[in-house]
């Protein structure tokens, strides 16, 4: 299931927070801010989603997150990998350096990760 624009701000913001009352939510927005109703009404439908639980102080709610950022936003990646590069890694891979506009340096540093990962893939 996936977050709408609005509800993956509100996440961000309980991911950077991991726990937190309706009122704290409210007040980490920019000007203009939503009506706190807003945010309850997105609250509730991220509960239904799974996304968020939250533990009862008295009639407050502390909202914490259920999904992590990683994995959410990795399930986003493997849906893009597998809707717009024919479910190949290798293909996104590709088309990311290509069309990213890394300095050398960051080239390098991505040429390590790979490296590791395949060091980790060889051992035992």
């Amino acid at each position: 299931m996936k977050l709408s624009k609005a509800e993956e701000k509100l996440m961000e913001l309980i991911w950077n927070k991991e726990k937190a009352f309706l009122k704290d939510l409210v007040d980490s927005y920019p000007e203009p801010k939503p009506a706190s109703t807003t945010v309850a009404t997105m609250l509730k439908r991220m509960q239904d989603k799974g996304f968020v639980g939250y533990k009862l102080f008295g009639n407050s709610r502390q909202y914490l997150p259920l999904v992590s950022k990683a994995d959410y936003f990795s399930g986003h990646v493997r849906g893009m990998i597998k809707n717009f590069f024919s479910d190949s890694a290798l293909q996104f891979a590709t088309f990311f350096t290509e069309t990213s506009n890394l300095s050398e340096k960051e080239l390098e540093e991505l040429k390590k990760v790979i490296d590791q990962e395949i060091k980790k893939k060889k051992e035992p």
